[in-house]
């Protein structure tokens, strides 16, 4: 059985190991060591409050929360004058349910077609070439660009009935 001396260059007291043939060490050889290292634990209930990120406290000035309250207060005063100024206020409840059954109706549709095996990946092909098509006619040269710009113009001019 040979002996090692640990720590024998770091200047530690020399400690006789024994050592054996077995290549796993005995618990008797751990403790003859005698070095100790901080043990690390992970469990939740190790960490302390000084160990966890306090949050940064965030406190608006009071110049902000007035500017922040006046705008809530013209806001609800604006939308009351315009609620209050409708004549057909069901028309309104009609268009809003209208709006909603013509989503729910769209998702019903898209979720049909996708079922379909083939037609969804048709559907994409046929995306993929009509926005080809729009950047070759419309994005790549200057000149189609300002025809663009100048169609969005009128189309704005058009929808504003400025026109």
């Amino acid at each position: 059985m040979a002996t090692i001396y640990a720590g024998a260059s770091s200047g530690l007291s020399k400690t006789r190991l024994p050592t054996t043939t077995t290549s796993r060490p005995q618990l008797h050889q751990l403790n003859a060591f005698h070095l100790r290292r901080p043990s690390i634990s992970f469990s939740p209930a190790s960490f302390s409050e000084s160990h966890r990120f306090a949050p940064l406290p965030i406190r608006a000035s009071s110049s902000d929360e007035a500017a922040s309250s006046v705008q809530a207060e013209e806001l609800f005063s604006d939308l009351k004058e315009k609620w209050d100024g409708l004549e057909n206020k069901s028309t309104i409840f009609i268009y809003g349910g209208g709006a909603i059954l013509a989503v729910w109706l769209s998702s019903v549709l898209v979720g049909a077609i996708n079922s379909v095996p083939l037609l969804p990946k048709i559907m994409e092909l046929v995306g993929l070439g009509y926005t080809g098509w729009f950047v070759y006619r419309y994005l790549l040269f200057k000149s189609s660009r300002k025809e663009l710009a100048s169609d969005i113009e009128e189309l704005k001019k058009k929808i504003a009935g400025s026109e």
